[in-house]
């Protein structure tokens, strides 16, 4: 039930029993289900596993959240055999988008802290991938533990960190290798000192070829998110560089290719909402900050989409003509990730409208990541020749070129088509 993203409604439905019952039943409680339903609910959940499993080279998923890494490196060939995320409610909507069939070898572990500690327990890998979260270091640097002759080194420069578990996990596997993910900011944390440790250990102490590259998402959705992507290959002779990362021409996508035509009222801000927020702008405009709400139209670019969208939605608010602002909705946000186009609903949401925006203002833009995965890819064939690993014929296929846009003009619904003209003329 839990690998083919089966909630408990829907598995006591299918099997004709109560929500309580099968509660009492993932608990170890209930009585023994009937073999017949099993197997039925076995079935269900094959038939949900539409996706062939993939013969490429297998891959680790490290602080996960809800899988925005995975697709493009699924799109690659690799197939995903470990996966990690702490939040309860990710792991649902991970679940939901990336159903396993009953008999899947695949792991799906909550906290990655106790398989870092015990990294050999972690399924053999090809590559690893991991938004890990940015953290300070408490120890000196480097240089200065040289200067009064300390030694030095992963365990003590990173410990208490997930950054630390991290880099036990890659040096106890020796992927050939990885990718890893963060906040443009990564670079300037803590003065520089986070980055320069993160360099230094995948560098000098676990002796990776590391390149990185701070990507904007506007050639590919129409929102201004900025994040560093950190690229590793084991064999130093692996030639890779971001500078030819298939980045798309022309202007970028507008909001109006993500937005609804229909939007459910309860969206709309509230009176004392909107009278709140036009205040607290007042307020810091007339002190000579910046602060306040955004307001957006089908023409512009969005702000950062963040984790704290849910408490008011005040950094991406939508104009409504002859009414009130309004959020994204859930669905609108997943499309402003990257998690699908538009005009389309294929991305399952099973979790309330709080935990959507938490976990969409926490991920990944999707096709971002598809073109570095798409860069890395043929690296990737040559990183697992050269560390002595097979290469299957699936990875030996050329791969067409990133997308030229993937909300490009001509793949947008008519509704949104005309919502877009009609800000048009009216600008």
């Amino acid at each position: 039930m839990d690998r083919a993203g089966l909630g408990i409604e829907e598995a006591a439905s299918f099997l004709g029993i109560s929500d309580r019952t099968v509660r009492r039943h993932v608990k170890g409680e209930g009585k023994r289900i009937d073999a017949l339903k099993l197997e039925k609910l076995r079935e269900i959940a094959n038939s949900r596993c539409t996706k062939g499993r993939a013969t490429g080279f297998r891959f680790i998923d490290l602080f996960a959240g809800v899988g925005g890494i995975r697709i493009p490196f699924e799109e690659i060939g690799g197939r995903c055999v470990f996966t990690a995320e702490w939040d309860r409610f990710s792991r649902e909507t991970y679940k939901a988008n990336f159903p396993e069939p009953a008999d899947s070898d695949h792991v799906f572990a909550e906290d990655v802290r106790p398989w870092a500690n015990d990294p050999a327990k972690i399924p053999a890998h090809d590559v690893l991938l991991a938004g890990f979260p940015c953290q300070p270091f408490s120890i000196a640097g480097v240089s200065k533990k040289n200067a009064l002759g300390r030694p030095h080194g992963f365990l003590c420069d990173t410990q208490g960190t997930l950054f630390y578990d991290l880099a036990k996990i890659i040096d106890h596997h020796r992927p050939p290798a990885f990718l890893l993910e963060n906040v443009k900011n990564l670079e300037r944390h803590d003065g520089g000192k986070t980055f320069a440790t993160i360099m230094h250990v995948l560098e000098n102490e676990l002796g990776y070829k590391v390149s990185y590259r701070v990507i904007s998402s506007t050639p590919w959705v129409p929102q201004k998110r900025e994040r560093i992507f950190i690229v590793g290959f084991k064999d130093h002779s692996i030639e890779f560089d971001f500078d030819q990362l298939a980045i798309p021409e022309g202007d970028g996508p507008t909001l109006g290719t993500i937005l609804d035509k229909k939007v459910d009222p309860k969206y709309t801000l509230t009176e004392n909402m909107w009278t709140y927020l036009q205040g607290y702008k007042e307020k810091h405009r007339s002190a000579g900050n910046g602060f306040g709400f955004s307001l957006f139209g089908p023409n512009d670019v969005a702000r950062t989409l963040s984790a704290r969208y849910y408490k008011d939605g005040s950094e991406i608010l939508i104009a409504q003509k002859g009414n009130r602002p309004r959020r994204l909705t859930p669905r609108e946000c997943a499309r402003l990730m990257g998690f699908e186009k538009p005009g389309k609903t294929d991305w399952k949401i099973p979790v309330s409208d709080t935990q959507a925006y938490r976990q969409m203002g926490n991920a990944v833009v999707v096709p971002v990541v598809k073109s570095v995965a798409q860069l890395m890819q043929p690296r990737i064939a040559d990183a697992m020749v050269l560390d002595g690993r097979e290469v299957s014929e699936v990875m030996q296929a050329q791969l067409p070129l990133a997308e030229p846009g993937v909300y490009a003009a001509s793949e947008m619904p008519a509704e949104h088509l005309e919502m877009l003209e009609a800000a048009r003329a009216g600008a």
